[in-house]
């Protein structure tokens, strides 16, 4: 276990060295939150996928099909691989067109500076949460590959995470995004071909799972309601998540904008049948886990020799650096951009980045409480997708493609997505609390974009 422990801190060590050496070239806020503008097909495909295909994609996602089948995977990897693809097809062009740096920039641009500020401290939570996911499974991998309690290794994981971030900014994780996927893909079809040639009539084993595992229908009972929120929260929560956002206006051109997001949404799916392969097969394989989503950590050690499983949790852990790096990136980058310099206007380059990365610090430890005090990396990847998106997603759309409703129109919908989302969760239980919200978002927006229209319009 040793070895493999070195392994891993030599794999981030490398990243660590990357991200020192790319920031020499930072000199503005845009090359720290954005990489100057400049990522192409290749950088910007992997800086897409890599940052999506994360923990959630190969450990949560496992480890919610181990316990649940193939219907415990809807969200991950089917949901959010074609949320990537309808970024593609639908949002991408139109948000780099509009030449932001945040999100929260659209809402200033479109609606007021007041709904920017709301939607700042609307948006932070989600991050936040997504954050902690990832260092979440960071600690897992740490943990499966020692006998490090898991508290211990989310506290040394979040500590790298947060040093590699305040150090690279996007411009550097573009750069590393690129070695991380292909190491990460290369590691998950060498397990998946390891395990298809190295277990016993693994045909037999296949052919023995329940039917009922192997559908993405939800259990007898599930109400139509609930089907729908299961699609709805990856799809209409995460297309406007700031993680994506982000990465998509990097580009150089809105053509590479589109194309990049729907490449890396094909990527998506298809890879992330591999980690369903081995949820599936893995209840067999390693019955009897507690903690479903140790079992690609697990097979990956049964199946691979040592060398080629420290490349593998080398690359896992990379990659879980890669995602969290723009968590921590995106909340800062909407408190030091949307709130701190645009207070300042004339502040300095150099103040702006010092800025972004105090935030990042700040976040980093916010990200940490959380992790070491949440149930499991999926859990807190679907809270963080459904957490007030409802209203961003709402009035996004609305701003893009529409020139209906104003500023109260869009103050009211974030307030009342987020009103609803948080009693329909917590005080009525309700199953489909996102649902009710994205309907009672859109239902807001438009009788109040009415109101404006006709009645406040005319005073």
């Amino acid at each position: 276990m040793t070895g493999l422990l070195l392994g891993i801190f030599v794999y981030v060590s490398v990243q660590l060295v990357i991200g020192w050496w790319v920031s020499r070239y930072i000199k503005t806020e845009i090359d720290y939150l954005l990489a100057g503008r400049q990522l192409g097909y290749v950088l910007g495909t992997f800086t897409i996928f890599a940052t999506w295909f994360g923990s959630e994609s190969v450990i949560g996602a496992s480890g919610a099909i181990y316990s649940g089948g193939l219907a415990g995977g809807t969200a991950d990897p089917f949901g959010f691989g074609l949320c990537l693809v309808l970024m593609g097809f639908v949002f991408a062009a139109p948000l780099w067109k509009r030449k932001l740096t945040t999100l929260a920039d659209l809402f200033r641009e479109r609606f007021s500076s007041g709904v920017e500020k709301l939607a700042v401290f609307m948006m932070i939570p989600s991050t936040l949460m997504w954050a902690a996911a990832q260092i979440r499974a960071f600690g897992q991998v740490l943990t499966a590959s020692s006998s490090l309690e898991l508290e211990i290794a989310i506290a040394i994981a979040a500590t790298i995470v947060i040093v590699y971030t305040v150090l690279g900014g996007l411009l550097a994780v573009a750069y590393t995004d690129l070695l991380q996927g292909i190491v990460l893909i290369f590691g998950l079809v060498a397990l998946f071909f390891l395990v298809l040639f190295n277990t016993p009539d693994i045909a037999g084993i296949w052919s023995s799972i329940d039917p009922d595992r192997l559908t993405l229908r939800q259990p007898p009972g599930t109400s139509l309601l609930d089907r729908i929120d299961i699609w709805a929260i990856p799809l209409c929560g995460s297309v406007v998540a700031h993680e994506l956002v982000a990465r998509v206006i990097a580009t150089r051109s809105p053509e590479v904008a589109k194309r990049s997001s729907i490449a890396a949404g094909s990527m998506y799916l298809g890879f992330g049948m591999i980690p369903a392969f081995i949820g599936l097969v893995g209840l067999h394989l390693v019955p009897g886990l507690e903690d479903g989503e140790l079992i690609v950590p697990i097979m990956a050690q049964i199946y691979m020799p040592t060398v080629l499983y420290i490349i593998f949790a080398g690359a896992l852990v990379s990659a879980i650096l890669s995602t969290v790096d723009s968590a921590l990136l995106v909340a800062s980058s909407l408190v030091s951009h949307n709130i701190i310099v645009k207070s300042r206007p004339d502040m300095a380059e150099s103040r702006k980045v010092g800025w972004a990365r105090i935030f990042v610090v700040f976040f980093g430890i916010l990200a940490w409480f959380i992790a070491t005090n949440a149930e499991g990396v999926y859990d807190l990847v679907v809270d963080a997708a459904a957490f007030g998106t409802a209203g961003i997603f709402t009035i996004v759309t609305f701003g893009l493609f529409t020139k209906i409703g104003g500023k109260f129109s869009a103050g009211a919908t974030l307030l009342t997505a987020m009103s609803v989302w948080l009693s329909a969760t917590y005080i009525f239980d309700l199953s489909w609390a996102f649902l009710l919200s994205l309907f009672c978002s859109i239902g807001v927006y438009l009788a109040v974009a009415f109101i404006e229209r006709f009645i406040v319009n005319r005073l």
